[in-house]
């Protein structure tokens, strides 16, 4: 029997990542959104394209819950996202209504999947997505380090001028402002960064990376980025179902490590089959550690916002 995958929200994040899902061609995939049309016209329309592209989709778009039953990885998009003016803590009273109520269906009719959850603010959702389902802590997981890191490997590579490929560097704690770009392990060709750009240089690359949602939301004007948000839940999806093992950034519940007790932050976790099978412990300099503790002491603000939304 095949995996069965439940995507909600058929908005650019939701669409881009179900598409990408079918055309992996290892799992059925269940797109939910509250406009049916919405749904069932974006299944379709991802349906006709593997025709032409070569693969054999079973995608399905509906309103209700009854296809989800069984999940083994539901993907949250679902949300009000930012319009002009506001930052992802604004974010936290509309999404936090919306993202108990998807877990709350979640945790009836798919009781043993895995939770990645997308919506902003991601961090302060997990939490709420942990207390929703009430599943163990590792089948609950954000989506943010992935994109970053991705953002900052293409800047490097863009800079030096070589292949992204042969660029590594990842991104810890929070999406925006507070994001730790982790420059002691980036490295080209297993060159450290620090050895081929110099310090000024490498701060811009920073900052780009740090306001890269930003930067492509204001040059779509209307909408913001889809196709690199859906590429890094594909990446965690494909770490899940084919137990790959991989060690990848992402937002995971701390129970102890980077000396974080009971708080969800960006770090390098071991996907498989079961979630979270391992949070790995790096080791960083001084400056990189109290940017991920300043990161984390704002994540734990955003989680006692909740009390008051």
């Amino acid at each position: 029997m095949r995996t069965k995958i439940t995507v909600v929200g058929a908005g650019g994040v939701g669409a881009t990542t179900a598409q990408r899902l079918a055309e992996r061609d290892h799992a059925d995939v269940v797109l939910i959104d509250a406009a049916e049309g919405l749904a069932r016209g974006t299944a379709l329309d991802i349906a006709q394209a593997g025709a032409i592209a070569g693969y054999e989709p079973s995608v399905s778009g509906v309103s209700g819950w009854e296809r989800a039953a069984g999940s083994e990885l539901v993907v949250i998009t679902a949300g009000s996202s930012r319009r002009g003016g506001m930052t992802r803590d604004d974010l936290l009273a509309d999404n936090r209504g919306v993202v108990t109520g998807v877990c709350e269906q979640v945790a009836e009719r798919a009781p043993d999947a895995v939770v990645i959850v997308v919506t902003d603010p991601v961090d302060a959702m997990c939490h709420v997505a942990l207390g929703a389902t009430a599943f163990p802590r590792q089948r609950v997981i954000g989506m943010v380090g992935i994109l970053d890191s991705a953002r900052l490997r293409t800047f490097l590579a863009w800079e030096l001028g070589v292949s992204v490929r042969d660029v590594s560097g990842l991104v810890l704690g929070g999406h925006g402002d507070t994001m730790v770009p982790v420059l002691s392990h980036a490295a080209v060709g297993g060159v450290p960064v620090r050895e081929r750009l110099d310090a000024e240089r490498l701060e811009t690359i920073v900052q780009r990376t740090r306001e890269g949602g930003e930067e492509v939301a204001a040059l779509l004007e209307q909408g913001a980025a889809s196709h690199a948000p859906a590429a890094a839940v594909v990446e965690m999806v494909d770490a899940i179902v084919l137990d790959r093992k991989r060690v990848l950034p992402c937002t995971a519940l701390c129970h102890g490590e980077y000396g974080f007790d009971r708080l969800f932050v960006g770090v390098p976790v071991k996907l498989g089959r079961d979630g979270v099978e391992e949070i790995v412990e790096l080791e960083l300099p001084a400056d990189e550690r109290a940017q991920l503790e300043r990161s984390a002491a704002a994540a734990r603000e955003r989680v006692e916002a909740l009390g008051r939304v």
